[in-house]
């Protein structure tokens, strides 16, 4: 396999306004870059490991802009695919944040390039050459074409990566209650799936917490329940501490993980779902002087497929994706560099006490300020 992680899905170009107010009344906005998936990418590819993005975007200034920045965090791009008839999205929103009432965002993605992917036009081999292969249910909204390309990625066919899906749950971009049912329809057909209690609620008309979403998507072989500011619950049937992911363990339905004994376990795709063989693990979030959300859930995921590809333990998973999060958490953008290798090792092996006593601020993945800005006892 190339990489060890290819994310697909549609990136736009943001912009951020240069100061708050309604979209009507700000001046200026500053240009960047926004996708869950080429977000994941971009996080882990910083962090050390080798990524691609698979898309399409258009054949325009915008296009250029999206490829130049995704590549200049070290990914490989090269099986994005530019569109001479479709554009590359674009997207405004508001400087407040998401979760208060005046949050603002304008899309300008109908017709846009990466709605138009298919099967038969995304390199299916270069999607398919990785360790991970990392999808969001937010590529699933774009267009039934696209719907398509997803069902194609998650077959049980041999050679599967292993997939990685966050539902990502957004209702305006569905506009009916069938983008729920196909969400979970696609959640249970892969390996690692992530999902927020408020998104599970919401879509799933699940409550009761994290148990209860486990008892509605028992097939995968791991489940990651966020909730907030609280915390994160990981469901992990293959055991609390894999090895780290190998270039031969994949197995016929899906992509397989090496047990402490070696032995592959090959996920439940073709065997129906398996029960938990090891209680969940509850990590709880740090404290973190928020600056903006966007992109935290994002921050998070790549952060736990990091520490899974190097083979930690779960709650050193849970702990790598809460620091990936604060990282996006004390930025303004939607892209955050994460922490240090070395440095996020460290504070994930802290011992419980500690970690509860960590204060991270803006500008804490900075080498020079770690140490302070992380106020480590």
């Amino acid at each position: 396999m190339d990489v060890d992680v290819v994310a697909l899905g549609e990136s736009m170009v943001t912009f951020l306004p240069s100061r708050p107010g309604r979209l009507a009344d700000v001046p200026s906005f500053d240009r960047a870059i926004g996708g869950a998936e080429s977000n994941v990418a971009c996080a882990l590819a910083a962090f050390g490991h080798t990524a691609r993005w698979v898309s399409r975007v258009g054949a325009d200034g915008f296009g250029d802009h999206l490829l130049e920045r995704i590549a200049g965090y070290g990914v490989d791009v090269s099986a994005v695919h530019r569109d001479p008839d479709r554009p590359t999205g674009v997207y405004f929103r508001t400087a407040g944040d998401r979760g208060t009432g005046a949050h603002e965002v304008a899309y300008y993605r109908a017709g846009s390039a990466a709605s138009a992917m298919a099967p038969g036009n995304v390199d299916l081999t270069a999607a398919r050459s990785a360790r991970v292969l990392h999808l969001t249910g937010i590529t699933a909204a774009l267009s039934e074409e696209c719907r398509e390309l997803l069902h194609a990625l998650t077959a049980p066919v041999p050679g599967r990566p292993l997939v990685s899906f966050d539902v990502n749950y957004r209702p305006g971009l569905w506009g009916d209650g069938e983008g729920a049912r196909l969400l979970l329809d696609l959640a249970r057909r892969a390996d690692i799936v992530f999902v927020g209690a408020d998104e599970a609620e919401q879509a799933w008309d699940v409550t009761g917490g994290p148990e209860a979403i486990r008892r509605v998507l028992p097939e995968p072989a791991v489940l990651v329940v966020k909730e907030g500011a609280r915390g994160a619950t990981a469901f992990d049937a293959r055991g609390s501490r894999p090895r780290a992911l190998s270039a031969g363990s994949r197995a016929a339905g899906a992509a397989s993980v090496p047990e402490k004994d070696g032995t592959p376990s090959a996920p439940g795709l073709a065997t129906g779902p398996r029960p938990t063989i090891t209680p969940p693990t509850f990590v709880p979030a740090l404290c973190t002087a928020v600056v903006a959300t966007t992109g935290a859930g994002d921050a998070f995921a790549a952060g736990f497929l990091s520490a899974t590809l190097r083979g930690l333990p779960v709650r050193d998973r849970l702990r790598h994706g809460h620091l990936f999060a604060a990282a996006a958490l004390t930025t303004p953008g939607d892209l955050a560099a994460p922490p240090a290798r070395d440095h996020a090792d460290r504070l994930a092996a802290l011992d419980d006490d500690a970690w509860g006593r960590l204060r991270l601020g803006p500008g804490w993945t900075q080498a020079e300020q770690a140490e302070e800005e992380a106020n480590i006892p």
